[in-house]
């Protein structure tokens, strides 16, 4: 119908106005794949990539879909720029970012015609961001899995909207067809889902993991900073439980020895750990504390998304969770988004 083709369809050349998630160990090759076959802008979430790993992820897209896709850049990484180049030397036609981007990556990526799309959570940030030349922003609510802020999207959004003269795509708290209506109702140009596709049939996420997920209700997630120093919705479980209870000192204990664990999984060096760190220090005013924290979270995520250990690792999940009750394909869950979504419309026209 008519009003899904909205200005996120027009910007990235897709089908519906929905973007998969870059989820750090979960976006990989074959979900991106599979969504943007199903209509929709899949993501390559590169943060928890290697550059190689990052390379192979974007062949692998290119042999399965001919339709457009994006990619999930972390933009403190040391060699964010050598990203950049790798994508507009395959054609990448969209970068997301998981943090604020700098205006000189903001102008390599637009002046090679990559489409750019930042995250934000505040109107200040978008205004910024717009006189940079960005061609949307992704404003995340409260509800949504992962790290977070505490404004609901119903809040949120309508600010963002109504604060910049920008494409707005909402994110926090859709599943559905009605939360796509309800967005665009809100002014959004389209929605940017994580938890959905986390449990669809072509997300690599263990079978073990995935039941977990649908065991959980609304309730059974929560927030905490114990993580990596910023609030963060996981699913609640034994050992989130027992992390939020954990003294602040043997937290950065436990932390400081996951940084170094962390480094055999991700085959990082020392030195490139250290580049990080301090890219992340100063673009962000992250304590030391914060920084060693954060080593915390791709590990204890990876531990989970990947090896499938349920009772020592980290599920992120939005409050959505709640309301999922099934493992789709992709094609099947935008079927069923889509017609979701043209039903309310009909019911409007009488």
């Amino acid at each position: 119908m008519k009003a899904l083709n909205t200005k996120l369809c027009q910007l990235t050349g897709v089908e519906y106005p929905i973007i998969q998630s870059g989820m750090g160990w979960v976006a990989n090759g074959q979900l991106a794949a599979a969504a943007s076959n199903a209509g929709c802008l899949g993501s390559i979430g590169a943060a928890t990539m290697s550059y190689k790993e990052l390379a192979d992820a974007i062949a692998y897209v290119k042999d399965h879909t001919t339709k457009p896709f994006s990619v999930n850049l972390r933009s403190d990484s040391p060699d964010v720029f050598e990203r950049a180049d790798l994508m507009i030397k395959e054609g990448v036609k969209v970068a997301i970012f998981a943090l604020a981007p700098s205006e000189k990556l903001v102008k390599k990526l637009k002046d090679e015609g990559v489409v750019c799309i930042p995250s934000i959570g505040a109107v200040r940030h978008a205004e910024k961001l717009a006189g940079w030349g960005v061609d949307a922003v992704i404003v995340q609510g409260g509800e949504a899995g992962g790290h977070t802020g505490g404004i609901a999207t119903t809040v949120l959004l309508p600010q963002i909207v109504g604060g910049v003269d920008l494409p707005v795509i909402a994110a926090g708290g859709f599943f559905d067809g009605k939360g796509l209506i309800a967005a665009l109702s809100y002014g959004a140009v389209g929605v940017n889902m994580g938890t959905r596709f986390l449990l669809t049939a072509e997300s690599s996420v263990p079978a073990n993991v995935k039941a977990e997920y649908l065991k959980k209700t609304a309730g059974d997630t929560v927030v905490t900073s114990m993580i990596d120093g910023h609030p963060h919705r996981v699913l609640r479980t034994e050992f989130i439980d027992d992390l939020v209870n954990t003294p602040a000192w043997q937290g950065m204990a436990k932390a400081l020895l996951n940084a170094f664990r962390l480094k055999g999984t991700t085959k990082m060096t020392v030195r490139d750990m250290l580049k990080q760190a301090l890219a992340m220090k100063r673009n962000h005013d992250y304590s030391w504390m914060q920084l060693i924290m954060a080593a915390n979270t791709p590990i204890l995520l990876a531990k989970t998304m990947v090896d499938g250990e349920v009772e020592h690792g980290i599920m992120s999940g939005g409050q959505c969770v709640g309301v999922i009750d099934s493992v789709p394909t992709c094609d099947e869950l935008m079927t069923e988004i889509i017609s979701g979504a043209e039903a309310v419309l009909r019911s409007f026209q009488g």
